[in-house]
């Protein structure tokens, strides 16, 4: 195990793949000559040359449809979006062509490419570089989605996206960058689909992913000092497919369900995973589902405003109370 930041830990997954398979190569925005916008692919074009780490011009359509190009004729792509909000220039490339090509084409074609894709908050970015956009492309057919909270996740889940035959959108939040932690020695790879459990408890289970494990594992140790009230967090590190396994084996062990995430709460992956538990779990269930996210509005450029709008460990602490409050006062009028 060695101690890296999460860009340093997706940097060493870039270099391994590449070694590994010829046909793995990485374009987009300032790589080669920058490094990345977060160092995330410093020195790559030192050790593999600007034919196989490529500076392409300010074109989002351009770039992912030349990503597909290659990928359909065998290569394996990583495309650089800078940030997940550009996605939005080439939703055409990325919707209509990438996640539907193997459909379309009866399995005659595959298209075995990933788009790296920033997302979340940092330095009053304001409205149009701060979005987390996932539902998005949960919504879409076609497209598998995963998003990492630390380095060692960060390089197991590029890997793995790397050598998948379908594409993959995997989200970098910009905050964890600079996050450091240990990452495992020589070849690691965590499958595509498989959430994690990491922190077990008996009485609410929070089901997160990528910034927000942090924050709610920090208010799970505020909730077992302060109140002696034990919180389960479930990392889902793939947002698509969905490791319904462990949710449901969760909720039927606490019984109580609380959902964060840094995206707006209306529509965000909160409200399909609160419909499945429904759907497929509710029997289990003490109380009624949390769901924290952002405010529905554009992210300020205000610092204070931006923290006024985004889930805080507070909110968590505050929101799981509340939770089994409601719950013991139901059992008492039943």
């Amino acid at each position: 195990m060695r101690e890296m930041n999460m860009a340093e830990a997706t940097l060493e997954a870039m270099i391994e793949e590449m070694r590994q398979d010829d046909n793995v190569f990485v374009l987009g925005e300032d790589i080669a000559s920058q490094g990345g916008i977060f160092g995330q692919f410093k020195g790559l074009a030192d050790l593999f040359g600007k034919e196989k780490v490529i500076d392409t011009p300010i074109s989002e359509t351009a770039i992912m449809g030349a990503g597909l190009g290659a990928a359909l004729t065998g290569m394996r792509p990583v495309i650089d979006m800078h940030y997940v909000d550009f996605i939005g220039v080439a939703m055409d490339e990325m919707c209509n062509q990438i996640a539907k090509i193997r459909y379309m084409s009866g399995g005659q074609v595959k298209a075995p490419l990933v788009v790296r894709a920033p997302d979340g908050l940092i330095n009053s970015a304001a409205a149009q570089h701060s979005q987390n956009l996932e539902a998005w492309f949960v919504h879409t057919p076609g497209l598998k989605v995963v998003t990492p909270s630390n380095p060692a996740d960060a390089k197991g889940l590029l890997k793995a996206a790397i050598r998948d035959d379908d594409p993959v959108l995997y989200l970098e939040n910009k905050a964890l960058f600079k996050r450091k932690g240990m990452v495992p020695d020589g070849e690691f790879i965590i499958p595509i689909g498989e959430a994690a459990r990491v922190r077990d408890g008996k009485d609410v289970t929070i089901i997160t992913y990528s910034i927000m494990v942090s924050k709610s594992l920090e208010a799970a140790d505020i909730l077992s000092k302060q109140e002696g009230i034990e919180i389960e967090v479930i990392d889902l590190r793939t947002l698509f497919p969905l490791d319904k396994e462990i949710i449901f084996s969760s909720i039927k062990k606490t019984g109580h369900l609380m959902i964060v995430h840094e995206a707006c709460k209306i529509g965000g992956l909160g409200s399909e995973i609160s419909a499945m538990v429904a759907e497929e779990c509710i029997e289990y269930l003490d109380g009624p589902i949390i769901r924290l996210g952002q405010m529905h509005v554009p992210v300020p450029f205000s610092p204070i405003m931006e923290k006024y709008i985004t889930p805080n460990v507070n909110d968590i602490v505050n929101g799981v109370k509340k939770m089994l409050i409601n719950s013991f006062e139901n059992i008492i009028t039943t």
